[in-house]
């Protein structure tokens, strides 16, 4: 598992930031906040001219660490998603759907855990309930009508001690519906682009179709 150090050097090297951290990510502190450049000597760090193949890769580095998947894992993603766009559709959705999809990363968009780290950790630990029954596989793929719950002897853990008040501010993207009381989940309509920014998925197509 990266260090704090070298999880903050990732979102410098990326220009992008992946959320690696938590609470920290959005606070002034954030190392990427303070310091928006390439980590190394000044005279070591990369010109902003970059080939198209440094382009693509740079690209899927900043997706794949964004969503905390190994490239084995997101490789296999992206080939899903390339054998299958002859059906039709649009492929750059197709593939955030699948990654949105994730049980890790719903339990982090839900704000049941401070990064997708920790909710990858929480999933495998056996936390949640999906549909009433218990689930323990972060890539698990989850659907509209999916619903995403606690098990009743996990909320006394101390880490959910200020959850609920911490839920009661929390905004939850739009294809999803919280249930702050329950501390409840369920999705309600189909995963969109609005929090993937400044990230060319076409590259990343372009990358792995060579």
């Amino acid at each position: 598992m990266p260090t704090n150090n070298t999880t903050c050097k990732i979102c410098r090297r990326l220009g992008q930031k992946t959320f690696l951290k938590g609470e920290r990510c959005l606070s002034p502190k954030c190392p990427f906040i303070r310091r928006p450049y390439a980590p190394g000597p000044k005279k070591k760090r990369r010109s902003n001219s970059f080939s198209e193949f440094a382009k693509q890769l740079k690209e899927k580095q900043k997706l794949r660490k964004y969503y905390g998947l190994g490239e084995r894992q997101f490789r296999n993603y992206v080939k899903i998603v390339l054998q299958n766009r002859g059906q039709g559709g649009d492929a750059t959705l197709l593939l955030l759907k699948e990654l949105e999809n994730r049980l890790d990363n719903v339990v982090f968009r839900l704000g049941f855990a401070k990064s997708r780290r920790e909710a990858k950790q929480m999933v495998s630990h056996g936390y949640f309930l999906i549909n009433n029954k218990p689930v323990n596989i972060s890539s698990f793929a989850t659907k509209k009508g999916t619903v995403v719950s606690f098990k009743e002897n996990k909320k006394e853990k101390a880490i959910f001690k200020n959850l609920s008040s911490i839920l009661k501010s929390y905004q939850q993207p739009r294809w999803l519906e919280l249930n702050k009381e329950k501390m409840e989940g369920k999705i309600v309509a189909e995963p969109t682009a609005e929090d993937v920014n400044n990230i060319d998925i076409s590259s990343i197509f372009e990358f792995y179709s060579r």
